[in-house]
């Protein structure tokens, strides 16, 4: 067996753990493969006296790996997709972050967390992404154009509003006045769009959520579409440029540039624990319905 291990931060105390989870899948007999940047990271903050010089290193992956293992919070799974792309290699979240929504197993249950994995005791969760290409092309997200949270257009630093066009399969939908919109996933609706008043939405529907950020129109609310329909944009405003963001991953795009969102053509493979699921995390990271009076 093959697997990769990322990380993007090195948080408090984190190298016991990094160190435990490399302990725990070198006594298995598996092979690690550790990305380039993580390790000189881990070399760099290393406290534990343990030697990581010998590890072999990775910048891109292949079809070869068995799991890629993400070690920090959520922020560092939308990272890991950037690696994995349509590769279909199954990722594991450990959370030595905060909340840790797709980011599911704790730090603490590293050890009996990869027993059940080499076991079998797992369910892969399987989490749509949105794609996003313009007119004319932008190069900055051209090689790296999907999302698995969501795609954000947003205003620049200005205290003016941008308008967005919006239409549906090429039907005119209306005109956002807002400082930007969302166009989160399922798995993105427990996020930056759930921020702003959209809904939560099972990671196994098949939908987009259109959420507007702080729009001046009232009568406009956070909609809920199919993820067959194709979504163009078009963005005008006082400034001559906007942003657009993919899980964070920031750009700027001129005025009066043709957007197109779509479905993307592969699915991201989340490991998901027998003793987890969805509801549960609800309930365990975002306190649904908790109600102190009860």
């Amino acid at each position: 067996m093959k697997v990769a291990i990322y990380g993007q931060f090195y948080h408090e105390n984190s190298e016991k753990y990094i160190a435990l989870l490399l302990d725990v899948l070198q006594a298995n007999g598996i092979e690690v493969i550790i990305e380039k940047n993580f390790l000189n990271l881990i070399s760099k903050n290393n406290k534990t006296g343990a030697s990581y010089t010998q590890c072999p290193v990775f910048e891109t992956l292949d079809k070869s790996y068995d799991f890629f293992f993400s070690i920090g919070g959520d922020g560092t799974i939308l990272r890991s997709i950037t690696f994995v792309k349509n590769l279909g290699i199954p990722i594991v979240g450990i959370n030595t972050g905060r909340l840790g929504f797709l980011a599911t197993i704790q730090k603490e249950e590293i050890k009996d967390s990869v027993a059940k994995i080499l076991n079998k005791e797992y369910s892969i969760s399987q989490r749509g992404l949105i794609t996003i290409s313009t007119v004319p092309i932008n190069n900055d997200i051209a090689d790296c154009n999907f999302a698995l949270n969501e795609i954000a257009i947003s205003r620049r630093n200005t205290s003016a509003m941008i308008k967005i066009e919006a239409h549906l399969n090429e039907e005119h939908l209306t005109s956002y006045w807002s400082d930007g919109l969302i166009i989160a996933t399922p798995t993105g609706s427990t996020g930056y769009s759930l921020s702003c008043g959209g809904p939560v939405i099972d990671p196994e529907n098949n939908n987009f959520i259109l959420t507007p950020i702080a729009p001046h129109n009232l009568n406009v609310r956070p909609l809920v579409i199919s993820d067959d329909t194709t979504i163009s944009l078009k963005v005008s405003g006082r400034e001559d440029s906007f942003f657009v963001s993919l899980d964070s991953r920031i750009t700027t795009i001129t005025n009066d540039t043709v957007i197109t969102l779509r479905k993307a053509d592969f699915k991201i493979n989340i490991i998901q624990l027998k003793n987890n699921s969805f509801l549960k995390t609800l309930r365990k990271k975002l306190l649904w319905g908790e109600d102190k009076r009860n």
